[in-house]
């Protein structure tokens, strides 16, 4: 197996006590203008260096229920703690329906709002799409998003659901 060698790594093929040093990468932005091969020149000078902080992810800012959780700065939906494998489309239809509970929203509403003005389709899309989320809300809590007959969809954040809604009916 071939091994990569650090510049100036004094280990030996990874046969130290301690096993081969670790790999480090780090991103050197330079003024236009700079060869960066002098940077690593013995006798040049040499720019002051500042480390730039880094966070490992945005702070979360959750919207829902304790149920059905989003993360909007995450990009995270949750059901009962299990993270949700959502394509963008569902996420952001996920997100608007959570985000305004009990509302009922149109189709053309939601391809607007969620799609985009531009968009090219019909509210057939719509039904799609909710229907790929409730399979993946599960059986236990398919029944948040509620069909109102020839008017569109609303999230339901309780079990229970108003009189005129129709339930999911497909298993």
């Amino acid at each position: 197996m071939r091994h990569l060698r650090l510049v100036g790594d004094t280990a030996k093929n990874g046969t130290g006590a301690h096993g081969p040093a670790p790999l480090v990468g780090y991103l050197v932005l330079v003024p236009e203008g700079t060869d960066p091969a002098e940077l690593f020149t013995k006798d040049g000078t040499r720019p002051e260096m500042h480390p730039v902080a880094y966070t490992d992810s945005p702070s979360a800012q959750w919207t829902g229920d304790e149920i059905v959780r989003i993360d909007t700065a995450r990009h995270v939906a949750e059901v009962e703690g299990r993270e949700l494998d959502l394509t963008y489309l569902e996420f952001e239809l996920l997100t608007h329906l959570v985000q305004h509970p009990g509302r009922v929203h149109s189709r053309e509403h939601l391809v607007d709002r969620v799609w985009g003005y531009g968009h090219v389709g019909d509210g057939r899309t719509v039904d799609v799409h909710v229907a790929r989320l409730r399979r993946k809300l599960g059986k236990a809590h398919r029944q948040r998003i509620v069909t109102v007959r020839r008017v569109g969809y609303k999230y339901v954040p309780g079990p229970q659901e108003s009189a005129g809604a129709a339930p999911c009916a497909r298993p």
